[in-house]
């Protein structure tokens, strides 16, 4: 019998969106959390704010640079085996970065980190295509973005808080020990695949690397798509690298203990994630999409303000957008492609997500630094109008999208 993938209501469609929950946890948490530590991390190393959110962006290249490469290990070894082998090394890393002697070995590790923790999102929404039933596959991608979003705050969150007390590398330290934790749960509760056979390419015209890889490249849709990657990613990372030194300095003045729990503001892209995939599931992808943006360039226009609680109406807004939109695109690229490319089409996205994350979220501060909130605000801004430029013009009449 054909396997047609699982059923909303199944054990197995439950062990899946769980598991993939933790894998998300188990990523994202250690990939962001020295984001919450910058401003310590800045002052004890005595480095400018650009340099210090370096150690995100290393394990953002690290990750970006190692999608695509992942996506062909899950070809050959199977969806959950990558995914299982990324997590535990990427575990491993994390546990040993803390203890840096200097920027330098501190880099490298996070470097490494990152390219560990590749597996999970090149493998994570090809897998899910082929696990889900296809009417369901965007409620599913939301579902898994949302744990996505519990991962970034909780990494933020605890390092944060536990900097506060006793210094940064015991933030990021406690951390990679949650992230062991959740590793081990992503392990215990994924299902195996049954939708994909590892090796199936072999012998396939298609089979080699880069033909696999030129094929998604050459579709309109699809570039469209991995650019609202790149560029809203990149917005989104600048944000909550540098909204901490703005809010810490005046007319603010905010003690650290609040402006790590302003990451809480995560939790609107917890709830948008899943509400924009089953949204998208009965109106199409584009709109939703453009939609997310809007919400997002609202949220940041907000942020301008020179009031507190307004600023944090604009994260919420700006974050909870943010991840609406990354829920559908990224979504949407494996769902467009054929069945042979799924897994390329996924980690080509994420490649330009994350190269974008690394780009602008050291470049976005060099803005910060040498001009000022106000116009690092504005480049925030062209870059969600350009990504809804984007959009507009090649995925209107997308199938699915419904525009």
């Amino acid at each position: 019998m054909t396997f047609s993938g699982h059923a909303p209501g199944s054990p197995e469609y439950r062990r899946l969106i769980v598991g993939l929950f933790f894998a998300g946890i188990a990523t994202f948490a250690q990939l962001y959390s020295p984001q919450a530590v910058l401003p310590a991390l800045s002052v004890d190393l005595g480095i400018a704010p650009a340099a210090a959110a370096l150690t995100v962006s290393a394990a953002t290249l690290g990750l970006a640079a190692a999608v695509i490469p992942w996506s062909m290990v899950a070809d050959r070894l199977g969806r959950v085996q990558a995914m299982a082998i990324g997590v535990l090394a990427a575990t491993a890393l994390g546990l040993l970065a803390p203890f840096s002697t200097g920027l330098e070995m501190l880099l490298a590790l996070r470097l490494l980190e990152g390219m560990a923790l590749g597996a999970v999102p090149a493998v994570a929404l090809a897998y899910l295509s082929e696990e889900v039933r296809a009417r369901h596959a965007a409620a599913a991608a939301g579902s898994y973005i949302a744990g996505t979003t519990v991962g970034g705050l909780v990494g933020r969150i605890v390092s944060g808080i536990v900097a506060e007390q006793v210094g940064w590398r015991a933030g990021m330290w406690t951390v990679a020990g949650v992230c062991a934790l959740a590793a081990v749960l992503f392990l215990w509760l994924t299902p195996r695949a049954r939708g994909f056979v590892p090796g199936r390419h072999r012998g396939h015209a298609s089979s080699g690397m880069s033909n696999r890889l030129l094929t998604p490249l050459r579709s309109a849709p699809q570039l469209a798509l991995y650019a609202q990657g790149f560029l809203l990613m990149g917005a989104f990372v600048a944000v909550y690298n540098y909204l901490g030194f703005h809010l810490a300095a005046p007319p603010f003045a905010l003690p650290v203990w609040i402006v790590t729990l302003l990451f809480l503001a995560y939790l609107a892209g917890t709830v948008s994630s899943p509400w924009a995939g089953t949204l998208a599931s009965r109106v199409g992808r584009y709109p939703v999409l453009l939609a997310s943006i809007a919400v997002m360039a609202a949220g940041a226009v907000a942020m301008l303000a020179p009031v507190t609680l307004v600023v944090l109406a604009g994260l919420l807004l700006f974050t909870g957008g943010f991840f609406g939109a990354h829920a559908v695109a990224s979504g949407w690229a494996p769902a467009a492609a054929d069945s042979d490319h799924r897994a390329q089409a996924s980690s080509l996205y994420y490649f330009g997500y994350y190269a974008g994350s690394s780009l602008f979220g050291w470049a976005l501060g060099i803005v910060f630094g040498a001009a000022d909130w106000m116009w690092f605000i504005v480049a925030i801004l062209a870059m969600c109008a350009i990504a809804a430029a984007i959009a507009s013009s090649a995925l209107r009449k997308t199938p699915d999208g419904r525009g």
